[in-house]
């Protein structure tokens, strides 16, 4: 089974969204988005753990920005196909197992009083109201909030996880259990006998029983004792710590961190346990399991929860450790769209094909960081990426502030991260290099990075009358040229081109990053940077080792970057400043 889709309609700051599930789902978004208010609309339908007065609507779960009189939360659920569910559900559930249950409230205007229903059924045409919520003891969600109370879960796990072990055990191990029961508790029953002997605990009880003598009369048969009770098997057994042992010693187990660890273990081991019997269906939904959590630890602990877990399981986060571990086909965004949450491109839907999933879609932590971005600036490797960021810094736009990220795209290609922010409906802005190269298997050449920004315009934006225009005119002029050096009619069919992309977050260089800071106000400073070579040798040089040139360079001169105010290299970084400027206008 999986919960393949959520409806939300007029759900708290929902509107009217729709957000698809995979069989592993990672939520993010800003803060107060709206994640905490998807998983609570779960939780209303299928945790276990709500009473009646819990799940009864609150004026807070009505929409929030305008007047409105009634919600609905719809669950779709498909491959119900578990015993549990079918014979529970009987009647509920369609012949290509599919099952609908849903929550509706409503709120009169007049009296403010508040009513509810929960529907279940095969189709949205045969929903039926249930009276109870009975269907949770089959199908369910076990949830663990991002406010964790360690040691106590820690505690009660623990007992519960021994309970779950012990009825799964065969018939010789319940017969050599048995035999090391007794055995233990005659042992303790020793131990019992023997620490009353201590001689600090047997003036204790002198000293207690004496000052009890001064107060009552009515007890002097009774002797008080300190019993330690260690020969109840049961008690002691349940009473055990858990602790760390490294070379045979006992260690106390401390921080936060390890504590999150133990937790996360001890509930996914029960999880597991539960779910060989299949007598209920969990859904696992767990508010950051990275808190508290090192860097590494993150990314581990969403590899062991997404690849453990025998079940659905959702996840939310602000850890780019944690979206790391995640493909972007099942990564769901939430943003605010006017007046309201949505979940871009609907939640989960199939943004990156198996060819590059088979290159390798954990695209490592920059590219996860640029999922928490409101835009990103996509470059072509790593010296534009450390150029832009120290250009950022001496311009005095404050990229963190701001939420934006430079991201390169280096041995991937632009298609499949604008592929990725298109569907995650994260903003972006482009500056690639004005390329020409020879085509193949003819004697002519092309303007390549011009080619390029038409394609990502055609594939990225709707259809625009006049940029068409200027296109269709001039696009034959970008090659058939008979060497790398084009006619003036080719370099302007290129410019008016390039020229006109622009207000599409389409950038191109004039040709390439090192020619174009040589022809830029900088000029003087890579002269007197590179003041052993002669001004035709610079640009080669710098082009040698890129990224190396650009660190060193830099590292001395970084603090000249603010002439380029006004050049057309800050235009991207300026555009990137401007979006995010104007969102907030908006949003104010």
């Amino acid at each position: 089974m999986k919960l393949a889709k959520v409806k939300l309609k007029g759900f708290r700051n929902f509107k009217k969204a729709t957000i698809n599930f995979n069989e592993k789902s990672l939520i993010i978004g800003a803060n107060d988005v709206g994640k905490t208010n998807l998983i609570w609309a779960l939780r209303l339908l299928l945790d276990k753990g709500l009473s009646e007065y819990d799940i009864e609507p609150k004026d807070s779960d009505f929409y929030a920005y305008e007047e409105t009189s009634d919600f609905e939360i719809l669950l779709k659920f498909e491959d119900v196909v578990e015993d549990c569910l079918v014979s529970k559900l009987k009647g509920k559930i369609s012949d290509d197992d599919v099952l609908y249950i849903v929550y509706r409230a409503a709120r009169n205007k007049d009296t403010m009083a508040k009513s509810y229903s929960i529907l279940a059924g095969s189709s949205l045409e045969t929903l039926e109201e249930i009276e109870e919520r009975f269907y949770r003891k089959v199908l369910n969600i076990r949830y663990i909030s991002s406010r964790r109370d360690l040691y106590n879960y820690i505690n009660k796990e623990k007992n519960n996880l021994f309970y779950l072990a012990k009825q799964n055990r065969e018939e010789k191990e319940i017969e050599s259990d048995d035999k090391l029961y007794s055995e233990i508790s005659a042992d303790l029953k020793s131990v019992d006998e023997k620490i009353p002997k201590l001689s600090y605990i047997a003036t204790a009880t002198d000293n207690i029983n004496a000052e009890l003598e001064k107060l009552s009369i009515h007890h002097k048969k009774q002797k008080i004792v300190f019993d330690a009770s260690s020969s109840n098997v049961d008690n002691f057994i349940n009473n055990v710590s858990i602790a760390s042992k490294n070379n045979d010693k006992s260690l106390l187990i401390g921080g936060d961190g390890r504590l999150n660890q133990i937790y996360l273990s001890l509930w996914a081991a029960r999880n597991e346990i539960a779910e060989d019997n299949l007598q209920e269906v969990s859904i696992i939904c767990i508010e950051e399991p990275e808190a508290h959590l090192h860097p590494h630890q993150q990314r581990k602990i969403a590899e062991y929860l997404s690849t453990t877990i025998k079940a659905q399981v959702i996840i939310t986060t602000h850890s780019p450790q944690i979206a790391c571990e995640y493909s972007p086909n099942s990564i769901i965004r939430l943003l605010e769209k006017g007046k309201g949450t949505k979940a871009a491109s609907d939640g989960c839907t199939e943004i990156i094909d198996d060819a590059f999933s088979d290159f390798g879609y954990r695209l490592s932590i920059i590219p996860a960081e640029a999922f928490f971005a409101d835009t990103v600036l996509l470059v072509e490797g790593p010296s534009e990426e450390l150029f832009y960021k120290t250009l950022s810094k001496q311009l005095k736009i404050d990229l963190d502030r701001l939420n934006i990220s430079v991201l390169m795209v280096d041995g991937v290609g632009f298609s499949t991260f604008i592929k990725i922010l298109d569907s995650l409906e994260i903003e972006w802005v482009l500056r690639t290099d004005n390329d020409i190269s020879k085509v193949p298997y003819k004697e002519e050449y092309r303007f390549a990075g011009v080619q390029r920004i038409i394609g990502f315009y055609r594939k990225s934006f709707k259809p625009e009358g006049a940029t068409d225009k200027i296109i269709a005119a001039n696009e034959k002029l970008l090659k058939g040229f008979k060497n790398s050096e084009p006619l003036q009619a080719n370099i302007d069919a290129a410019s008016n081109i390039a020229k006109q992309l622009e207000p599409f977050n389409l950038f191109l260089s004039k040709k390439d990053l090192e020619n174009d800071l040589f022809d830029s106000p900088l000029k003087k400073e890579l002269i007197a940077f590179f003041d052993d070579l002669d001004e035709e040798d610079i640009i080669s040089k710098m082009q040698e080792r890129k990224a190396t040139f650009m660190y060193e360079f830099l590292k001395e001169k970084k603090s000249y970057l603010n002439v380029l105010e006004k050049n057309a290299i800050s235009a991207p970084l300026l555009k990137c400043k401007k979006i995010i400027e104007d969102y907030q206008n908006e949003a104010n």
